[in-house]
């Protein structure tokens, strides 16, 4: 792809510059590539690995009227739109364990502890953080990395450059998709969650029965000591659901990137 002459290298390096602006915005998007751990450069050779080959075969071509044009700036807008689509489903399953976390925390009484959270660089409960670092290891795992790259890669034959725009259906299709941080994160929280319950409707009977009872010395304790042993009991029935919400999302992100959604 490199030119004999240099006669075309201003064009080439525009035409390898819009390459990466759907990948870079998959991956800024997407968990794990888009921590503020990351480095900025490993991201650009990243979209410069797989956008090049990716352009490549789409053959993209800069629009007649150049880069600095309207067309130019619809075709940028229509890669950053799509890239940006398909990272965030992504985010959405890796939301959900943040929702489950979120509830669980609030039942054990930790609404109040929370840790950094190196992905997104701000604070999170620390069941959350757990749970959020159970569904990174299951989506490396599931080489989950490895498919979104080959959906990104992919999402050039049906969304060629020039024609990136993603359709009404595929749009209603992320929205409605939304609601799997909602629905399945309380599925995650479920088996914890429901125990906690009983838990603290066990030690509002022990209150009523025994007034003089100090509820917050004994039922905080005690809601925390069943947490932490519910969570142990029940991590692999929640891997599983998470494991679940990951393949929902690459399903949604193949979709999108087939040009449905």
């Amino acid at each position: 792809m490199i030119p004999a002459g240099f006669e075309n290298v201003e064009q080439q390096l525009l035409v390898w510059m819009l390459a990466m602006i759907r990948p870079g915005a998959a991956f800024l998007a997407a968990p794990m590539f888009g921590a503020g751990a990351v480095p900025v450069q490993l991201r650009l050779i990243l979209a410069l690995a797989v956008g090049i080959p990716s352009a490549t075969a789409a053959n993209m071509a800069l629009p007649a009227a150049g880069i600095i044009s309207v067309p130019g700036f619809l075709m940028i807008a229509a890669e950053v739109v799509a890239g940006l689509a398909l990272g965030f489903v992504i985010q959405i399953a890796f939301a959900a364990a943040l929702v489950a976390g979120e509830a669980i925390s609030n039942a054990m009484g930790l609404g109040f502890a929370s840790m950094a959270d190196p992905t997104g660089g701000q604070s999170s409960p620390a069941v959350g953080q757990f749970l959020s670092m159970l569904a990174m290891f299951l989506f490396l795992a599931a080489n989950g990395h490895l498919t979104l790259i080959s959906i990104i890669a992919e999402s050039y034959r049906a969304l060629p450059p020039g024609d990136a725009w993603l359709s009404f259906k595929a749009i209603g299709g992320i929205t409605k998709f939304g609601g799997l941080a909602f629905s399945a994160g309380l599925s995650i929280a479920l088996p914890v969650g429901f125990a906690l319950v009983l838990v603290q409707i066990i030690m509002a009977m022990i209150a009523r029965s025994a007034p003089t009872l100090n509820l917050f010395a004994v039922g905080m304790p005690a809601a925390l000591l069943a947490g932490i042993l519910l969570m142990g009991m029940a991590t692999p029935v929640m891997a599983d659901t998470i494991t679940h919400a990951i393949r929902l999302a690459l399903d949604q992100a193949q979709a999108i990137g087939g040009g449905g959604g």
